[in-house]
């Protein structure tokens, strides 16, 4: 087996790290959540177990007083002293009757002091009480002791769960207690209520006894089950006291083992029904008068399904903050690197810089001089056209000049005098047109200054109408009234204009009728149409037409203009575009920002 190097070392520690802060993260943030959702359900449990207690306390309490309420009516005693009078007993099982139809009770009985029924409401019911001997009740035992008597249990006469308040019946004007009135509560009831309130609390709950055997609970298979070890003392005693009559009591599956303390809550217990189990928290609290314990029973799945996703997320957090680390030191190290690296480029950058320099220099002059040879193809196409109107002039000149000798010959020095006039607008208007084309032929000097926008616009239209006439164009301008400037080059968007307006009436040779509109909208900014009434842009063309070198079968020349024209627009902050008009033919848009001294100022 071959030695690890030191790098893979290296890795295989820092690996061993990862995984074992990932099981620690894992660890801690499974015992925090647990810890804090187990403080959580148990609070919200103690919440609940307030209301079903107060629940309980109100149903119990609803009937509590009815036993002495009847101790008062002297009919039962006279009962009791005259035991063998049927009259007088069927009058008592009727009243029992009517009271227990309006109380609402399970059963009202009376035992006499032997503990025998000797009247009820249920007398006519197949499973009536009376004759019965209760005298192994405990509430027999308290009653006759003087005591209101509280006690559960299971009927052994009805096999119905109840619970038992008795009252003692005493001998008119005397001490002696002749026996007890019973009234019976039906446990199934109150058992039902409690369980749709669990419901609606997504709990469970139970009643336990002093014995610990569960009697009432929100589910069946728990009811009629101890919750502690059934030993055989106990289900002897159980067997003795006949309080669950005939009924078997089971064991509930529960672990760990229930422990029954007071003063612990939130024990947590796995505990079995049917072939399922599910873990519940434990919040109980003793109802001391009836002598019940009342169990809060908050299931657990609920936290515990939400462990995965929680530990997944913290997963997660910590790899992703570990990467983070690892990345961060590992980007240290290539910042090391890469400043050496940058030390050794700094020098080569320097000596690269000069020569980069002179590169630039070239081809900002080979720029300048792609501009200025756009202009010159301009320039050259119209100059049959130029041509043309400097002819018209010279000619003119030539016969002024002939007539003005013939003129002098003949002394007519007034006639001379008006014909040299003549010649000298005739020059100046040559020097006008020679001035406009000379002006718009030489090189840029690329400084940028407040261009009169209409100024330009009458320039270039001055440079294009030779071709104007010649072609037999019809202008069609509009400007609007006031001076409005823009910030740039004037010579440059002179040439912008030119090459539009060339190329429009280029587009127009082939066009019965040749119009070119020029129209100026201000709104917060400047905006410049040019339309012509040729054929229009084909839409193969219409996202080429601003490339270099692009042109069309209707134009001729380098292919430069519209690409130049581009760069010039942009370079003042602004934007040109093509489309073709509705009426037909092609408009350009010219869109450029309005100068205001002020905000120049300011910048």
């Amino acid at each position: 087996m071959l030695p690890m190097t030191p790098k893979a070392k290296q890795r295989l520690l820092m690996t061993i790290v990862l995984l074992a802060g990932l099981f620690a993260i894992l660890k801690l943030t499974y015992w925090v959540h647990f810890h804090q959702g187990k403080i959580e359900i148990q609070q919200q449990s103690e919440r609940q177990l307030k209301e079903l207690v107060s629940f309980l306390d109100g149903a119990l309490s609803r009937y509590e007083s009815i036993p002495h309420v009847l101790s008062t009516n002297p009919m039962l005693a006279n009962v009791l002293n005259d035991q063998q009078n049927p009259k007088k007993v069927q009058e008592l099982n009727l009243y029992l009757e009517e009271i227990q139809h309006v109380t609402e009770a399970s059963d009202i009985y009376l035992i006499d002091a032997l503990g025998i029924a000797i009247a009820a409401s249920n007398w006519q019911q197949p499973f009536s009480f009376i004759g019965k001997d209760y005298s192994f009740r405990p509430y027999y035992t308290d009653a006759i002791s003087g005591n209101l008597g509280r006690y559960y249990a299971v009927g052994t006469s009805s096999d119905k769960r109840g619970f038992y308040f008795s009252y003692p019946i005493y001998q008119q004007g005397a001490k002696g207690i002749l026996g007890a009135i019973i009234v019976k509560v039906d446990i199934a009831d109150i058992e039902q209520q409690s369980t749709s309130i669990a419901m609606a609390g997504q709990y469970q709950f139970l009643i336990s006894d002093p014995d610990d055997i569960v009697f009432i609970s929100s589910v069946d298979e728990w009811r009629l089950a101890s919750l502690t070890p059934l030993t055989q003392a106990k289900q002897y005693a159980l067997n003795a006291s006949k309080r669950y009559a005939e009924r078997p009591i089971g064991e509930l599956l529960i672990k760990p083992q229930y422990q029954e303390d007071s003063l612990s809550n939130g024990h947590i217990y796995q505990i079995r029904s049917g072939n399922s189990q599910a873990q519940y928290m434990d919040t109980h609290h003793l109802m001391t008068k009836a002598g019940w314990r009342v169990h809060i029973l908050a299931p657990m799945k609920p936290l515990l399904e939400s462990m995965p996703a929680l530990m997944l997320l913290s997963a997660s957090i910590y790899l992703l903050l570990a990467l983070g680390l690892l990345f961060s030191s590992e980007r240290r190290r290539n910042l090391q690197r890469m400043q050496l690296a940058q030390s050794l480029l700094e020098q080569r950058v320097e000596e690269r810089t000069q020569d980069l320099q002179q590169a630039n220099d070239r081809l900002k002059d080979t720029q300048d001089e792609l501009i200025q040879a756009a202009k010159l193809t301009v320039i050259g196409s119209l100059s049959a056209s130029i041509n043309h109107e400097l002819n018209q002039p010279l000619a003119a000149l030539r016969s002024y000049a002939q007539n003005t000798q013939t003129f002098l010959v003949r002394n007519m020095p007034d006639k001379a005098s008006d014909n040299l006039k003549i010649i000298i607008e005739l020059t100046d208007r040559l020097a006008d047109i020679v001035g406009q084309f000379k002006s718009f032929t030489r090189k840029s000097q690329g400084t940028d200054s407040a261009t009169d926008l209409k100024g330009c616009i009458k320039q270039a239209l001055t440079i294009v109408q030779p071709e104007i006439d010649k072609q037999g164009v019809e202008l069609d301008v509009l400007l609007p009234e006031g001076q409005y400037q823009v910030w740039g080059d004037k010579v440059r968007l002179q040439q912008v204009f030119v090459n539009i307006m060339s190329n429009a009436i280029v587009a127009m040779q082939q066009s019965s009728k040749r119009t070119l509109s020029i129209r100026v909208n201000c709104a917060d900014k400047f905006c410049i149409s040019i339309q012509d009434s040729g054929p229009g842009v084909r839409e193969s063309q219409m996202e080429k037409i601003f490339e270099p070198y692009f042109t069309t079968s209707e134009r001729t020349g380098l292919g430069l203009g519209l690409s130049i024209s581009q760069r010039i627009i942009e370079s003042m902050q602004g934007q040109i575009n093509v489309a073709n008009a509705e009426d037909g033919g092609a408009i350009f848009h010219i869109i450029l920002p309005i100068y205001l001294a002020e905000e120049r100022q300011s910048s």
